[in-house]
């Protein structure tokens, strides 16, 4: 490495966000990046460690080990350090196809079983990752690279998030003429709508998309395979299918009352607030209005915050975030060691602006609602809530902690049950019990011919990070499809 003892000279540490009372007054990112010298130091305290597990990329049940797209961590984290910023975009791109969307969104596997981490605070590697090829683009180094050949091979990509477009750079990359199918008027999947503009700036992934464009793959927006085209006429007209249309099936919240006016799916909210800001800067009034209104948040995840900082933003009187798991303790268990990714209680930017602005963090542990009651109109009122214990393994109310709290709006962020099934029914697609697309992880074929599928729609929900793997890997095989053998990593 660069600097050998780096690891025991500098601190971890990262650049400051921009001020809580200055960022809830817009949607720009929040993030902020390091100076060069800055940069360097933390690029520094990368060990030679003999056995970076940080690019390990393994699951281990329902836990992982290092990043997924066993990015060269600690190559790029050395060039960085000594200055040579294209060399270390070259590393990561070997890997990673859009570091500038894991840099951002991404929880940083890798730091979580960084080596240092045993001992010490992990290297920040998140943060490096999107420091390079920000500065790739803001030199102008990064610039459509057109295949040199072509298979005159026809490859159809059903959904543009993270696994489809990763799956459609790399057979692009191979010569294939790919196009992407979107039902949404932009690109991106949850990128573009899912994830708010303040954690993932949408011109970031605009583009992105403009440059695969510019190598040549070809996107149709508001078509929605299954309904505004059959499946059967992409099978008729492509040599092979890349199902990439993600786990987009919310679980609902199945108590008295939940059929009324102003409950929301999270993923609703947040996509009808990103549309809006980008279609008129909400000129058009056509996102979920949370304003003077008090907001009751059911799901204690990534989502659930996405939707405190938005509702923040839009000047909510109130936000109160339920999460029926116990709180989490603040450092590693014994049944959680190095170099698993570690389970441990996070407070994030939603939390951190809550605290700001109403004087608590908005999570509640423990606590399921019970029953929602209106007013004469239909609409929310109020919410019956209790708290669960979970001593047995299965949360039980507690008898005496029942509480009626006052609420205008309730957002649904529990997580997703998986794909949404028409398309699958319509291709006669086998499934798993958990009704993902049954195909074998490392090779992604269904039982259909030609027709393969990656991404949340195959694995579950999960991860950006795996998503991309996912699409990366489909693409390797539908290459080898086509071809008898493949050039794709």
């Amino acid at each position: 490495m660069g600097k050998p003892t780096g690891f025991l000279e500098f601190e971890r540490s990262l650049p400051e966000d921009r001020p809580v009372k200055e960022r809830i007054k817009d949607f720009d990112e929040f993030h902020t990046h390091f100076d060069i010298s800055d940069l360097k130091c933390q690029g520094a305290r990368c060990m030679d460690c003999g056995i970076p597990f940080c690019h390990a990329g393994m699951a281990i049940g329902r836990t992982s080990i290092g990043c997924p797209l066993n990015n060269l961590i600690p190559e790029w984290n050395d060039l960085v350090y000594n200055g040579k910023y294209e060399e270390a975009f070259k590393r990561l791109s070997l890997t990673n196809n859009f570091p500038e969307f894991t840099g951002r969104v991404c929880p940083a596997l890798c730091e979580g079983s960084c080596t240092l981490g045993m001992n010490e605070k992990p290297v920040t590697v998140r943060n490096i990752e999107v420091h390079i090829v920000d500065k790739m683009y803001e030199d102008r180094l990064i610039k459509p690279k057109k295949p040199q050949k072509t298979t005159h091979k026809r490859v159809a990509v059903v959904g543009s998030g993270p696994s489809g477009l990763a799956c459609a750079d790399q057979l692009n990359r191979a010569g294939h003429q790919v196009t992407v199918y979107e039902r949404a008027d932009r690109a991106g999947g949850l990128l573009m709508y899912g994830i708010p503009n303040m954690k993932l700036d949408k011109s970031v992934v605009e583009r992105r998309v403009e440059l695969m464009k510019k190598e040549g793959v070809r996107f149709l927006f508001n078509t929605e395979i299954g309904k505004n085209l059959k499946a059967v006429e992409l099978i008729k007209e492509y040599d092979a299918i890349v199902l990439c249309c993600g786990a987009t099936e919310p679980r609902p919240l199945k108590v008295e009352g939940s059929g009324l006016n102003g409950i929301y799916y999270a993923v609703d909210f947040l996509k009808r607030n990103t549309k809006s800001l980008l279609d008129s800067q909400f000129n058009d009034r056509s996102y979920i209005d949370v304003a003077g209104k008090d907001v009751i948040i059911v799901g204690g995840g990534d989502t659930g915050t996405d939707c405190v900082g938005t509702s923040i933003r839009h000047g909510c009187a109130s936000v109160v975030q339920f999460e029926i798991m116990p709180e989490a303790s603040e450092t590693r268990k014994p049944s959680n060691p190095w170099p698993e990714w570690p389970v441990i209680k996070k407070t994030d930017y939603g939390q951190e602006e809550a605290v700001e602005v109403f004087g608590k963090d908005p999570r509640e542990y423990c606590t399921t609602i019970t029953k929602i009651t209106g007013d004469d109109m239909d609409n929310v009122k109020e919410v019956h809530t209790v708290e669960v214990s979970w001593e047995t393994g299965a949360p039980v109310p507690v008898p005496g902690t029942e509480k009626v709290r006052k609420a205008d709006i309730i957002l649904i962020a529990m997580g997703f049950l998986g794909p949404e099934q028409y398309l699958i029914r319509q291709l006669g697609l086998e499934t798993t019990e958990r009704s993902n697309v049954a195909a074998d992880a490392g090779k992604y074929k269904t039982n259909v011919e030609g027709v393969f599928a990656a991404g949340d729609m195959r694995r579950g929900q999960s991860l950006v990070v795996w998503a991309i793997r996912e699409g990366r890997e489909a693409a390797r095989e539908v290459d080898r499809y086509l071809m008898g053998e493949t050039v794709l990593p």
